[in-house]
């Protein structure tokens, strides 16, 4: 209402806009309850980067409140200048397919900043890269799952910012999963690579902060010395970190929304179901829902009774999930065109899900109903090799093999989680 050339606006409209100053409401008009590192940066003026020049590990889920990408919020910092972006698997603009190596030097459009991949020939930065860096940020969004590179990329240039003299500042954000879930066993020397670089659980439970502090402290930053001896260092690491995030928060909780991490996690449902059937995937002989609309949201075979199996499953009665009978022909991938049978994968409570058990209960009911089935014989000895590497441990499929009941694998899978959550907790920078 207009009076007298001036605007008044109603008690309501009053009361609307004060609430989207203090729940900073983004253009989507989702509320938010958590800030992320790049927003607390933004919000104190970026104190931890004033007068650095800085490089930046990131990708398109570095993004503040709204939307913005971090590399553009950062080069247009007052007090910072960004001089280098560092790449991880694919790539800094999300460009690069999984697993397709990204060579060389390139140079970011937008900003004209030299861009280094991280996922070629070489996953450590060289140290010519980071001539002239008073600092190395780090803000990506992760699922908080050893086998997903990321954090294989984090650890990687923490090592080389420990040899090179140069902070190591992580953007902290949430851990999809929450920080309270912690399963699967750890990595054995043999079997690490950059799908399970370090001794941690298969399900970790820790924000990137929370883990990067941990790796640093307990001595998991190992190098190989000019003697072929590993030795490990340590990097001056500062955590910027969210405010509003609990453990017991899932990502649906924080208010955030969601960027695809890579191409076959387009949304968090994906993030929250890719510990539960992603191992089962490395074996290439049954559908996980990637080649079809469901990504590691499905467990499904070629001639498959999915009533069947969905009726088998549910009778197990797994905490926190509900399985529904799936048909299915895969656009593409190792079943591409195949008529597949199988259960698409709910979560009806989250807490009380045990993620990474259910592609095993799975296995052992689909081998009840087909006694000839033998997906480790089926599978080339590449896919074993890769299958071993996500687990960490030859022994899981050594003896998950033997009967494929979930019962011979149960200590394995749960005892050194247990252990790890105990070392875990000093290093939590989140309460309940």
């Amino acid at each position: 209402m207009k009076l007298s050339g001036t605007y008044h606006l109603s008690t309501t409209a009053a009361a609307v806009l004060i609430l989207t100053a203090l729940t900073l409401i983004p253009a989507t008009g989702t509320a938010q309850t958590v800030l992320t590192g790049i927003d607390v940066l933004e919000a104190n003026g970026f104190e931890q980067l004033q007068g650095k020049r800085i490089g930046l590990v990131t990708n398109p889920t570095g993004v503040d409140r709204y939307l913005n990408s971090t590399i553009d919020v950062l080069h247009s910092a007052p007090g910072v200048e960004l001089v280098a972006l560092f790449g991880p698997e694919h790539g800094v603009r999300g460009n690069a397919h999984a697993g397709e190596h990204v060579e060389g030097q390139a140079v970011d459009p937008r900003t004209g900043v030299p861009i280094f991949s991280l996922y070629g020939k070489t996953r450590l930065p060289s140290a010519e890269q980071f001539e002239g860096l008073d600092a190395i940020v780090y803000d990506i969004q992760d699922i908080g799952c050893r086998s997903y590179t990321y954090i294989s990329t984090m650890g990687n240039v923490m090592k080389v910012a420990a040899m090179e003299g140069v902070e190591m500042i992580i953007l902290d954000r949430p851990n999809p999963l929450g920080g309270l879930k912690v399963e699967g066993p750890g990595v054995e020397d043999s079997l690490i690579s950059f799908v399970g670089q370090y001794n941690i659980p298969y399900v970790y439970g820790l924000t990137p902060g929370e883990l990067a502090t941990l790796l640093n402290e307990e001595g998991m930053l190992r190098v190989e010395g000019s003697d072929g001896r590993d030795s490990t260092v340590k990097c001056r690491l500062t955590v910027v970190k969210m405010e509003g995030w609990r453990r017991g928060m899932n990502f649906d909780a924080t208010g955030l929304l969601w960027v695809p991490s890579s191409p076959h996690i387009p949304t968090v449902e994906a993030a929250y179901l890719y510990p539960a059937t992603g191992i089962l995937g490395e074996l290439g002989v049954l559908s996980i829902g990637v080649g079809y609309t469901l990504p590691f949201g499905m467990i499904a075979c070629p001639g498959m009774d999915a009533d069947l199996l969905a009726s088998r499953m549910n009778a197990l009665y797994l905490p926190g999930v509900l399985f529904r009978p799936v048909y299915a022909t895969p656009f593409y991938g190792s079943l591409k065109g195949k008529e597949i049978g199988g259960v698409q994968i709910y979560i009806t409570d989250f807490g009380a899900a045990r993620l990474s058990e259910i592609q095993f209960y799975a296995v052992q009911v689909i081998a009840d109903m087909q006694p000839d089935f033998d997906p480790f014989g089926a599978a080339d000895a590449s896919r074993l090799e890769m299958f071993d590497k996500v687990t960490g441990s030859e022994e899981v499929r050594k003896a998950f093999g033997e009967r494929y009941r979930y019962e011979d694998i149960f200590n394995i899978w749960n005892d050194f989680a247990e252990k790890f959550r105990k070392v875990s907790e000093k290093y939590y920078l989140y309460a309940l």
